[in-house]
């Protein structure tokens, strides 16, 4: 007999919009984290003392407004904030790009170092945020079954379609003739400048192993516009109190509506009866709990081969799972700091530092970046993606101190030679080092650090090869063929077992899509 209308395994943001949603619906909800605190890569951790750090994510550009709207969040506390400089990019001769919300503001300050591209910058932008928003709409729904189209998924795709037709017979094409093109291929229609290029293109390869001349780096770069408009760079805001705060939110608003939630509750096994359906878990302490509906915010492999067993699965389907590329490459680096370290490069308003940081001066840099994890080595002249959030949010860490949050790619999660362990140290000078060319009195101002190399990531948070989405954001990756081909509704081959987490359409990133649609799919199941 079943305990629950549904058990979701682990507590990520996913997780949490799936549990919202079904708790609103009046169903009886059970989730299992196996971590002390709720988020999984979207967490605030006290990793210093003092210091509340956000250990993954940094930022809920992305995250879907119309769940926060259906479930109150900001009327319930939440506080959603943008800072005044989207992105601050130094460079080896001194100067620097700063791009600002003030999209007049930029190209003023564009004008001064590239006249020409300045010009084009602010047709650029809307050009990306419109295509973007023709593909939005895609997001909010369960991706479609090409092989069995049903009435109802035909009329659930017409407005998508609509969208993308909206755009008129000119940029429906020009969309259609982006998607598959390199991030480099793209930038260079629009732009001279090595540095903005360098800048920009470091969108479409955001957690990815691809560099910026790969194949379908231009879909990454207009998927990390979908979300709030952001001057010019990726959609970006952030959340006051950390990141954390977002999955907290979500927590109490399915809390209040009766669901349960669990911390230090490890799954082990999801069970499954002689009719292929799943209807339970086991703990890993032994007990066992069961549901009409289990559904996993884990990712596939974890979900598929740890939980529920691949004697379970047919073999083409086992197969076509063990080939799903994850290859994550970034690693973070947390730092504790003792005052604000001073870029050479920056003008002394702190509020030029208070959004990202980048490293990347070209796309040949970024591309040489990418070329070392090709060969199982990781960068020693990597791409930074910096986060100081205590600039505008000083409640993080004690007064006068701050925070700052490194992503650095490439680091590839299988070394050529030697391992994580043996090389952990070598990782952290080569960020501290390549940091302090742009900064150099970062090393005497730093207090504590703590670094997460992409086995660390999956050991500690669950991410498959250190993959914060899941599976890599590949064309062949994507819809209905995410996370493999034929199961792209947050079904899969065991019935009411449900996936609702990055590894299912539309993706990666602190979207919270994922798991709005799987709430969608487990309710018509649930009626």
């Amino acid at each position: 007999m079943a305990n629950y209308d549904a058990i979701i395994i682990g507590g990520g943001h996913n997780g949490l919009v799936c549990a919202a949603s079904l708790a609103n619906a009046r169903k009886k909800v059970l989730v299992l984290e196996q971590r002390r605190n709720l988020g999984g890569a979207a967490a605030t951790e006290e990793v210093f003392p003092q210091f509340l750090v956000n250990t993954g994510a940094t930022d809920a550009g992305l995250f879907l407004p119309e769940i926060i709207e259906k479930f109150g969040l900001v009327a319930a506390g939440l506080q959603v904030f943008q800072s005044d400089a989207a992105v601050f990019a130094p460079q080896p001769d001194g100067t620097a790009i700063t791009l600002w919300r003030d999209l007049n503001r930029t190209v003023s300050e564009l004008q001064t170092l590239y006249p020409d591209d300045a010009k084009r910058f602010l047709k650029f932008n809307a050009k990306m945020n419109k295509m973007s928003q023709a593909l939005r709409p895609a997001l909010l729904r369960s991706a479609p079954n090409i092989d069995s189209l049903n009435v109802r998924e035909l009329i659930e795709w017409a407005q998508p379609a609509l969208k993308i037709r909206q755009l008129g017979k000119k940029d429906m094409m020009e969309f259609l003739r982006v998607l598959p093109l390199s991030a480099s291929e793209l930038l260079d229609e629009w732009f001279q400048s090595a540095a903005l290029k360098g800048l920009l293109s470091t969108i479409g390869v955001t957690a990815s192993h691809l560099g910026p001349r790969a194949a379908g780096t231009a879909f990454l770069m207009l998927y990390h516009y979908t979300g709030r408009e952001n001057g010019g760079f990726k959609s970006s805001w952030f959340i006051r109190g950390g990141i954390g705060r977002l999955a907290e939110s979500l927590a109490e608003y399915a809390r209040k509506n009766g669901a349960e939630i669990r911390v230090a509750s490890p799954v082990d096994q999801i069970f499954v009866n002689d009719q292929d359906e799943a209807v339970g878990v086991r703990l890993e302490d032994g007990e066992k709990l069961f549901a009409k509906a289990i559904i996993s915010n884990a990712n596939p492999r974890t979900t598929f081969f740890d939980l529920v067993g691949a004697p379970y699965l047919d073999p083409g389907f086992v197969r076509n799972v063990q080939n799903i590329r994850f290859r994550g490459v970034t690693a973070r680096m947390n730092l504790a700091l003792k005052r604000l370290p001073t870029f050479t490069a920056a003008s002394g308003d702190p509020k030029q530092l208070s959004g990202h940081i980048i490293i990347s001066p070209s796309v040949d840099y970024l591309e040489r970046a990418s070329d070392a994890a090709k060969y199982g080595d990781f960068s020693r002249q990597p791409m930074l993606d910096i986060v100081i959030p205590t600039i505008s949010d000083p409640i993080l860490a004690p007064e006068g101190k701050h925070i700052m949050n490194i992503n650095m790619q490439y680091a590839p999660y299988q070394l050529r030679s030697g391992s994580w362990e043996s090389e952990r140290e070598s990782l952290a000078e080569t960020i501290i080092q390549t940091l302090a060319e742009y900064a150099p009195d970062l090393p005497d101002a730093i207090d504590q650090q703590q670094l997460i190399t992409p086995l660390d990531w999956e050991r500690d948070y669950g991410l498959a090869e250190g993959c914060g989405y899941h599976g890599q954001m590949a064309l062949d990756q994507l819809m209905f063929m995410r996370p493999v081909a034929g199961w792209g509704r947050h079904r899969t081959p065991i019935k009411n077992l449900f996936l609702c987490g990055a590894g299912a359409h539309p993706g990666g990133g602190v979207t919270g899509a994922p798991g709005f649609n799987a709430a969608k799919e487990v309710l018509r199941t649930l009626r």
